[in-house]
């Protein structure tokens, strides 16, 4: 081989770069104990690199002799009577192909796959503890999801396949994939926490299902008594938070520029419930902790019962748009929000990413499905807990986070007015014109 190709400093680089991913991971074994350790990570690395550097062939026959030497580490392990070593045979093989890679010129590549690895080993009692806790329903329900989300919906049409421009099969499957996958990563958070305080679960609480964190700290408070009024008051102040932060994110994704006109609204909301529950924290301590009756993350009967309400609530609400105006849309997220917010906001934000609403039309339904999730709250909690304290502290909360909205609202309006009115247009003629969707007549193309 011509040895010019190889300058000197990029092929040193190379070389140290595929010691330095082998240190890196053998630490974790030599750490442990293990056979394999330090300086055999470091050799099995670089040995993958000057395959790499020499050629498929030479790259082929570094990995074959990593597995001989994985051969004769497991020989010698269960020798003496310590069984197969898996996963440092495993880490050993990884380690030779990310050598191959630092061989090839490669450096982000290598450099993440020896940070996922050294992760992988050293988190082994965290990860195995976790997976032991898993139940058969979580297991079904992420295979469920999985198959959902990588076969089913690349098939899904994307261009509406009813007449008028309603049902965009391949948006509808998309929101439901994404609150199936917020609920599960919010689910797997609140299960890995645990009830480590009543903050953190009604906020993790919260972020999975607002009106079953509600429901049971109410429940817990009609059993607990008194002592349970300012923790309850605070976790329900935390659910609501949560909630309003997750129809934040989806409207976001789903629809950015309508996120950015209601964003003011949201973040008074955000702030107004962050400080009654900052005012309930002093009863906390000493409270006891509840366990959150949360089902599985994720089911088929879940799947179609979002996709179908979703549908229906996208349908109704540009149906009424079309039929009552802008107050069409707002009966429909009204109505849905005291259901489920978190269909409603999607709907809205789907509408708007089609062009069949404005954005700023778009933003308001979602803030009205979010005030309607809020205000189930106070009737929840006057069902459930019959205790008059909290049902006091969780109406003034609803009260105030329902004034701070429609507050918030009415004077972003008023502001437009006014800067349209100092720009010399018509008000009415303004309204008029951003109340037409955008694109309209080609909403049933696009």
């Amino acid at each position: 081989m011509d040895v010019s190709r190889w300058p000197a400093l990029e092929t040193l680089s190379r070389v140290l770069l595929a010691v330095g991913v082998g240190l890196f991971v053998g630490l974790e074994r030599e750490w442990r104990g293990k056979e394999a350790g330090l300086r055999t990570f470091a050799f099995v690395s670089m040995l993958g690199a000057l395959g790499g550097l020499l050629g498929t062939p030479f790259a082929i026959a570094a990995i074959a002799g990593a597995a001989t030497l994985i051969l004769v580490v497991n020989w010698a392990s269960i020798q003496a009577g310590q069984g197969i070593e898996l996963t440092t045979s495993a880490a050993l093989l990884v380690m030779t192909v990310t050598g191959v890679t630092c061989g090839l010129g490669h450096r982000f590549t290598p450099a993440a796959v020896a940070v996922i690895t050294a992760g992988l080993l050293a988190w082994k009692e965290r990860l195995a503890s976790f997976s032991h806790r898993l139940t058969a329903e979580e297991l079904r329900s992420a295979i469920l999801l999985g198959i959902l989300a990588f076969t089913i919906f690349p098939v899904l049409p994307t261009r509406p396949v009813d007449p008028w421009g309603l049902v965009y099969p391949r948006a509808a499957f998309t929101t439901v994939l994404l609150i199936a996958a917020l609920g599960f990563v919010n689910y797997v958070l609140l299960k890995a926490a645990g009830p480590r305080g009543i903050a953190i679960t009604g906020f993790l609480g919260g972020l999975v299902n607002s009106t079953v964190t509600v429901t049971e700290m109410a429940e817990r408070t009609r059993v607990g008594g008194s002592s349970w009024i300012a923790p309850a008051s605070r976790a329900i102040a935390l659910a609501t938070m949560a909630m309003l932060l997750r129809n934040a994110v989806l409207l976001g994704i789903l629809a950015p520029p309508a996120l950015r006109a209601a964003l003011p609204t949201f973040l008074a909301l955000l702030a107004a419930a962050a400080a009654f529950a900052a005012w309930q924290r002093k009863s906390e301590e000493g409270a006891p902790v509840p366990e959150l009756p949360l089902r599985s993350p994720f089911s088929l009967r879940s799947a179609l019962y979002y996709g179908l309400l979703f549908v229906a609530l996208e349908v109704l609400g540009e149906t009424g748009r079309r039929a009552l105006g802008e107050w069409g849309l707002y009966v429909v997220s009204l109505v849905g929000g005291l259901v489920s917010s978190a269909s409603s906001v999607a709907s809205a934000g789907s509408l708007g990413s089609h062009g069949l609403v404005p954005w700023a039309l778009a933003g308001n339904a979602a803030l009205v499905a979010s005030l309607a999730s809020i205000a189930v709250n106070a009737i929840i909690v006057g069902r459930v807990a019959r205790v008059p304290a909290l049902v006091r502290a969780t109406v003034g909360m609803v009260v105030v986070l329902l004034l701070t909205g429609c507050a918030v609202l009415v004077g972003q309006r008023l502001v437009e007015h006014r800067l349209q009115e100092r720009a010399g247009l018509d008000p009415g003629a303004v309204h008029a014109l951003t109340c037409r969707a955008p694109g309209a007549g080609l909403a049933g193309t696009t």
